[in-house]
């Protein structure tokens, strides 16, 4: 088995436009994102190996945020996982997958979790 490195951030919240909810209040839902990033480690890593040899953290937040255009209805939570996906396979050429979780809160009603979960592997 191959070393990997996987980047996570978990259960960060985000309004997008996306599903009926949107579509008939007109207002983006709230959303619950946990998205991981599977990169090639390097062989070691020392003390003073330097932050370029890794991903900022921060990117994957800015994908299911800052990076969903703003206004679009995307009418499924797929679609919404797919352009994070995207995102991040085209910010850095070391991602090699990413998986997207996608908690749809405007619609639990007793604390459940309804979403999906999007796994995708870099195409050559």
């Amino acid at each position: 088995m191959d070393d990997s490195l996987i980047l996570e951030v978990a259960d960060f919240e985000h309004d997008v436009l996306t599903g009926i909810y949107s579509e008939e209040t007109g207002k983006p839902q709230p959303l619950r994102f946990t998205i991981r990033a599977r990169l090639k480690p390097l062989h070691r890593y020392e003390a003073d190996t330097s932050l370029d040899h890794s991903k900022n953290y921060m990117d994957l937040k800015f994908a299911a945020s800052q990076a969903l255009p703003e206004g679009v209805h995307f009418k499924l939570i797929e679609a919404v996982a797919d352009h994070i996906c995207e995102t991040l396979f085209l910010q850095d050429s070391r991602v090699e997958a990413v998986t997207v979780k996608i908690v749809k809160l405007a619609i639990a009603e007793r604390g459940e979790e309804i979403g999906i979960t999007l796994h995708r592997e870099r195409r050559e």
